[in-house]
């Protein structure tokens, strides 16, 4: 997560969304920094601890931006960067595993700990399902977000790409990607409405 007072904006920092190229073009802008364990602070949790904390200390209410990737797209790059040889013998490690089945522990009930990987719609929305994030694109829609942040930022931004997960076959039957939209219908049905709108959505509170 990235604060940058000045510029009345905070950067959320979705997983898998390029956030490590966002933090390593943007911090040395940002006022504030949370990296490492709580890089991922998400919308919900920055909203009841993080906010009241700014507005009280620095008297102001930045906006919030963060990105949303296709759902399974998000999923494949976390089942490819868990695939990675410096997480063999690690429980979290997907080597060996099939995409199918790394999808159907995902989209399971009680995910074993390799695939506990949260999801984008509970980062970006309160238990309601109220999205919680001012301004929020479409992470296929690299173009306009750069926009966005080059035009708020005043500097021109440039993403250069980071922290690359390898390239790993990973194929996604048809019968366990029509289980994964039914059981995660509200994070597909929010990216869905995103695409819809250009990969842009504003808050309606901004008018």
């Amino acid at each position: 997560m990235l604060i940058f007072l000045d510029k009345q904006l905070v950067y959320l920092a979705t997983p898998k969304t390029g956030t490590t190229a966002v933090e390593t073009a943007l911090r040395p802008r940002a006022e504030i920094l949370f990296a490492k364990g709580r890089k991922h602070i998400n919308a919900q949790r920055y909203r009841k601890k993080i906010a009241p904390f700014i507005e009280d200390t620095f008297n102001c209410r930045p906006q919030t931006v963060a990105s949303m990737r296709e759902p399974v797209e998000q999923i494949r790059s976390w089942y490819r960067y868990r695939a990675r040889p410096q997480q063999d013998g690690n429980p979290k490690s997907t080597k060996g595993m099939s995409f199918d089945d790394f999808v159907m522990e995902v989209a399971s009930g009680a995910p074993r700990e390799f695939a506990r990987i949260g999801s984008q719609y509970a980062f970006l929305s309160d238990s309601n399902g109220n999205l919680l994030v001012d301004h929020l694109f479409a992470y296929e829609r690299q173009p306009r977000f750069r926009n966005f942040l080059s035009n708020r930022l005043e500097v021109p931004v440039e993403l250069p790409q980071k922290n690359v997960s390898p390239t790993v076959d990973a194929p996604l039957s048809d019968e366990v990607y029509r289980y994964l939209r039914d059981v995660r219908a509200a994070e597909f049905e929010l990216y869905d409405q995103l695409l819809a709108a250009d990969g842009y959505l504003k808050s309606d509170l901004l008018g």
